[in-house]
């Protein structure tokens, strides 16, 4: 009796021993049918970042068969190059970046494949204690601007489509870093800037938020276009489906954050240490407006250019930056990569 207890103890182990190598064996399969992603953001992770951090976390790219790792990047030009030197898959890169990055190096290996900002966050910020309320009020004022920023870039085409003679407005060459500060010392009486940034920044410098006019330029006439998916030309090649399924999974990942930015930025804390749950949900409410959520997204949905707006934009490119070749939309964006328009439109 002992040995026949024994013999169907060991039976017993023999079938769990068995069990376990299949689990095991299943989620090993699992687990190597993910297809590794890499994807880089176009700058430090704050709540902007959102969207991207919300589709990995809730396991959309999962559930679209993708493994996706996701670093931040020292800066916009950075994510661009990890992007064409095949280092990264896929980044978040400013369009209007892009476009200059083509014209200058023809040849790149990079596409953009989707929109995620409909407008850039591209701005002029002014305070109103120093005169500054409205776009005709730079007359004969102090505008810092970084001389390769977006919002500096696009500054011509804002004064252009605004009417306000450059000639009369001093632009002074100012570093990122100083902008803020000088702008609230009150050396400058305004600054190009992003709305979802430089606002918070200056209140952080003791500026009172009733001080603070924000000009978002896509509310002034910039027909412009802000962040982009862009993808390394071999991973279009090769893994055409891994770029569909990012797609899928980003998607999900943006209506998500729009739907409930509250909860969204639990998931971006996470990645940061020390930072403000209130600024950095203010950050991400701002870029939602102002960028991702517009009434031409709500319309018509997210991710697509319009050829003609687009064409537009270039010409206000044109007026600060001298093309070698005019970039055309066919060379730079491939939206067939996309989901279905109807998947695409948010509440």
């Amino acid at each position: 009796m002992f040995a026949g207890a024994i013999r169907r103890g060991i039976g017993l182990l023999s079938a769990v021993a068995m069990l376990a190598i299949t689990f095991l064996g299943l989620s090993f399969h699992i687990a190597s049918a993910q297809t590794a992603l890499k994807l880089t953001l176009e700058g430090g992770i704050d709540g902007t970042s959102a969207p991207y951090l919300v589709a990995e976390e809730r396991g959309h790219f999962r559930a679209a068969g993708l493994d996706v790792s996701i670093e931040p990047s020292p800066n916009g030009l950075e994510a661009i190059t990890r992007v064409t030197s095949g280092q990264f898959d896929i980044g978040v890169a400013d369009i209007n970046s892009v476009i200059r990055f083509r014209d200058q190096s023809p040849t790149a290996p990079v596409k953009v494949v989707f929109v995620v900002g409909n407008r850039p966050g591209y701005a002029i910020i002014g305070r109103k204690s120093r005169g500054v309320a409205e776009p005709a009020d730079l007359v004969d004022k102090r505008l810092g601007a970084p001389p390769t920023e977006g919002a500096s870039v696009a500054w011509p085409a804002f004064a252009k489509l605004n009417g306000i003679d450059p000639a009369k407005v001093q632009v002074v060459s100012v570093g990122v870093a100083v902008r803020e500060p000088m702008l609230a010392a009150g050396e400058l009486d305004a600054a190009t800037g992003n709305s979802f940034s430089s606002p918070i920044t200056l209140r952080q410098k003791g500026v009172p938020a009733e001080d603070i006019t924000t000009m978002v330029m896509g509310r002034y006439g910039l027909a412009l276009y802000g962040a982009s998916i862009i993808v390394n030309a071999k991973v279009l090649e090769e893994k055409p489906d891994a770029v569909r399924a990012f797609l899928r999974g980003l998607l999900a990942g943006i209506k998500d954050t729009v739907s409930n930015p509250i909860a969204a930025i639990r998931v971006v804390l996470q990645r940061m240490d020390g930072a403000s749950p209130e600024v950095e949900l203010e950050r991400l409410n701002v870029a939602i407006r102002d960028t991702i959520a517009t009434r031409i997204v709500r319309a018509n949905g997210l991710g697509d250019i319009d050829p003609v707006r687009f064409a537009e934009g270039i010409d206000q490119l044109a007026l600060s930056y001298i093309f070698k070749n005019r970039p055309k939309l066919a060379d730079l964006f491939d939206p067939s990569f996309m989901p279905p328009a109807e998947e695409r439109r948010i509440n």
